[in-house]
C-alpha cells in the first residue's frame, strides 16, 4: 500500500503560481512513476504531469506545458508540482497519483495505469 497526501493548494490570481506537493508513505517510493490529474467541475478528470521514478523522463499535458514542472525528490518520498503563469482554466481539483512501474524512465498518462491516489486540493484560479 502507498498513502499519499496533497498539499499546496489555494485560491491566487490568474499570473500567480502555486507549488503541489505530495507526500507518500508506505511501499519503496522509487518504484513508482508519480503523476498529477486534475478534475474540473462538471468535467472529467484529466492527465496533467509525469515522472518517471528516476526522475529522468517528464510528460505533460499540451495544455500546461511550459507552465507547470513536475519534480520528486525520492529521499524524501515527495513529488512537486510547480503551477506559473495560472489561468482561471487550471481551477481544478488536482490528484497526486502512484503508479508502480521498476523501469526508471517510463512515464504512465491514463488514470488506469496508477495503483493509487491521494483524495485531492484544491487549486483555485481567479480572473
Amino acid at each position: 500500500q502507498v498513502q499519499l497526501v496533497e498539499s499546496g493548494g489555494g485560491l491566487v490570481q490568474a499570473g500567480g503560481s502555486l507549488r503541489l506537493s505530495c507526500a507518500a508513505s508506505g511501499r519503496t517510493f522509487s518504484s513508482y512513476c508519480m503523476g498529477w490529474f486534475r478534475q474540473a467541475p462538471g468535467k472529467e478528470r484529466e492527465f496533467v504531469a509525469a515522472i518517471s521514478w528516476s526522475g529522468d523522463s517528464t510528460y505533460y499535458a499540451d495544455s500546461v506545458k511550459g507552465r507547470f514542472t513536475i519534480s520528486r525528490d525520492n529521499a524524501k518520498n515527495t513529488v512537486y508540482l510547480q503551477m506559473n503563469s495560472l489561468k482561471p482554466e487550471d481551477t481544478a481539483v488536482y490528484y497526486c497519483a502512484a503508479g508502480w512501474r521498476p523501469s526508471r524512465s517510463v512515464v504512465l498518462t491514463t488514470e488506469k495505469q496508477y495503483d493509487y491516489w491521494g483524495q485531492g486540493t484544491q487549486v483555485t484560479v481567479s480572473s
